[in-house]
């Protein structure tokens, strides 16, 4: 695998957001925080996400220090990804940028209707 060349004179937030590009990345971070998950489990969380996707989602975080791999020596065979510490801080630097997520969702669905009242 060819390591994805990163230019130093960015702002940080574009090196952020270089390592979390793509459409599956940040689902994979959130269900990953919980603790470590089989790719088939992953899988199945994410509808839509192939196998080979996932797989090359996964390499390229891992190469970036987000995740770790672990196989186990068994059969069938055993693998498990989970966050790093590195992971585990994107994640919590990206929990406000969440937040401000779903209040733009919230303004975008416009302000609640209040059901009228009974006669």
């Amino acid at each position: 695998m060819t390591r994805r060349r990163q230019d130093l004179n960015v702002c940080g937030v574009t090196a952020a957001i270089a390592v979390i590009d793509g459409k599956w990345k940040t689902a994979l971070l959130w269900l990953l925080e919980p603790g470590p998950r089989r790719p088939a489990e992953l899988r199945r969380q994410l509808p839509g996400l192939s196998e080979k996707v996932l797989t090359q989602a996964l390499r390229e975080m891992e190469t970036d220090g987000l995740v770790r791999r672990e196989v186990y020596d068994v059969l069938p065979p055993k693998t498990e990804y989970s966050l790093t510490d590195f992971g585990r801080d994107l994640s919590e630097a990206l929990a406000p940028l969440s937040d401000w997520g779903h209040r733009r969702l919230a303004n975008l669905a416009g302000p609640a209707t209040e059901p009228a009242p009974a006669p």
